[in-house]
């Protein structure tokens, strides 16, 4: 067996977005989005992709990067990703060994790593010196079954979707940038310009602007839900969230049924999200649309240096 650690080139991405629908079913992976990454993601991101072939076979992926939403500079990510029947065979060292190089070439001092929620998993991070941190739960629901409750929407509210804001699309930053500031996590979006967020979020090609849905509340976008599909079958709630003047009045619960009728309509026959563990609210809303939880993620963090 050769074992060799290299850089994800464009041409690789089918290729690694079929290895990461196999190793993480619970998110939704595109080869167009890990291609746009690639090449025009936001420079302050650093993204990088780094492959594992085993004798020529891409079997496992570390995707790393700067978390530069955040206000606290030098946090990275280094998230791996192994096909399971190539796991427990120096794969992952070797890929997390890259990373973590690469990170801190970048001068990240602290690497944080998603880590599913399974005794291998959560064994190999803790082995690797990396400490738990919050969870966050994947849920799944089939958009088959008919069963999806009917849209409500409150007095006074107009339910839209994103492609409304194509020419100008900062309302929408400011309500995500309000929204996040105290969404449940380990690491804050409290720092992210208007032009990175529209490189990061807005212009990725696999959002999608008329499944995004948004409410207007007194001619501002007072809440909304971003919508990730995979050119396929699969749409995942990329963030829901509410300005926190509006809060309290069903806003989320709104955008999100639109957003679930509008996929089903359109042929989607899966939906994705995840929640922290702590977001109680949120949590609350998919359990009454129907979404069943179907795997638990950890947040793992080192210090790579201080």
């Amino acid at each position: 067996m050769t074992l060799t650690i290299r850089p994800f080139r464009p041409e690789d991405a089918t290729v690694v977005a079929a290895v990461l629908r196999v190793a993480a079913p619970y998110w939704v992976f595109s080869a167009a989005a890990l291609r746009w990454q690639s090449t025009r993601g936001a420079p302050a991101a650093r993204q990088r992709m780094l492959l594992a072939e085993v004798d020529g076979e891409v079997v496992g992926v570390a995707r790393t990067g700067l978390l530069h939403e955040s206000a606290e500079p030098g946090l990275g990510y280094a998230n791996l990703n192994v096909l399971p029947e190539r796991r427990g065979g120096g794969v992952g060292s070797a890929l997390l060994a890259a990373a973590e190089q690469r990170l801190r070439a970048i001068g990240a001092r602290v690497a944080y790593a998603k880590v599913v929620d399974e005794p291998a998993a959560v064994g190999f991070a803790e082995r690797h010196g990396y400490q738990r941190g919050r969870s966050t739960t994947h849920l799944r629901l089939d958009l088959t079954s008919g069963a999806l409750p009917p849209v409500s929407v409150p007095p006074g509210v107009r339910i839209t979707t994103a492609a409304t804001l194509a020419g100008d699309p900062r309302p929408l930053y400011e309500a995500d940038l309000d929204a996040s500031r105290d969404e449940p996590g380990d690491v804050g979006m409290d720092a992210i310009d208007f032009a990175d967020w529209r490189t990061t979020y807005w212009d990725r090609p696999n959002l999608d602007w008329t499944l995004t849905t948004v409410a207007i509340c007194d001619g501002v976008v007072a809440a909304f839900t971003f919508a990730l599909t995979d050119g396929s079958d699969r749409y995942q709630s990329g963030m829901t969230g509410v300005r926190r003047a509006y809060r309290g009045r069903g806003l989320a619960g709104a955008v999100k049924r639109s957003a679930l009728h509008r996929a089903a309509e359109a042929g989607f026959t899966t939906a994705l999200t995840s929640n922290d563990a702590g977001n109680e609210a949120m949590l609350a809303i998919n359990r009454r649309l129907g979404y069943a939880p179907v795997a638990v993620e950890w947040r793992y963090r080192r210090t790579l240096f201080r």
